[in-house]
């Protein structure tokens, strides 16, 4: 299959895009337990780039669930796979000129690597949501940790399946030690010289 796909060579390049949208693209994956907050940091954050003039989209469970990867189940294949679609299309956005914040559990990191290697080190900010099982399971917005409890949804990352922690994250975030506002000024922070906004 591979032999007979040939690269096409775009008349319009990212660099061109990078020009034209006066800053640099890049992915931001935010990682941690479900209710950890991190979607609501990652919209939060996102509102605060495109307020300040930053072409940018969001990709979460949502859409990508929904869409892309409707057929896919939680075994581990499937989020294994389901994590390869998420990198291949936020690489497509890197390309686009597109600052991409991606908001997934990814509780692996071969996944989380596999991610970053597709994207590109470079293109890769990696934000860890930390925030203890404990209080996850006493926001449960969705009532999803009392249905794994109960033994309803099978695989559920931090009660039948397991979170790894990134080992160094170019951004962590304690929910418990700092509000949401605080965590979203000092992201922007790092990101602004990454971003190199013109």
């Amino acid at each position: 299959m591979k032999k007979n796909i040939v690269e096409h060579n775009y008349s319009v390049s990212r660099e061109d895009r990078t020009k034209k949208h006066k800053h640099q693209s890049m992915v931001i994956w935010f990682t941690g337990l479900s209710g950890s907050g991190k979607s609501t940091i990652a919209n939060s954050l996102e509102k605060r780039l495109f307020k300040e003039g930053i072409s940018t989209y969001s990709l979460d469970g949502d859409n990508i669930r929904s869409g892309l990867s409707k057929g896919l189940s939680f075994s581990r294949e499937d989020r294994h796979e389901n994590n390869r679609r998420i990198a291949e299309v936020a690489k497509l956005f890197v390309d686009a000129g597109i600052v991409t914040i991606a908001a997934f559990i990814s509780p692996l990191k071969v996944d989380r690597i596999q991610a970053r290697d597709i994207i590109g080190k470079e293109n890769f900010v990696e934000v860890y949501v930390n925030t203890p099982l404990e209080v996850c399971e006493e926001r449960d917005v969705k009532g999803f940790y009392k249905k794994a409890r109960q033994g309803e949804i099978k695989n559920f990352t931090g009660i039948s399946a397991p979170y790894e922690a990134p080992d160094n994250p170019d951004i962590e975030i304690k929910t418990v030690e700092e509000s949401a506002e605080e965590a979203i000024e000092r992201l922007y922070h790092f990101l602004q010289q990454k971003l190199k906004i013109k």
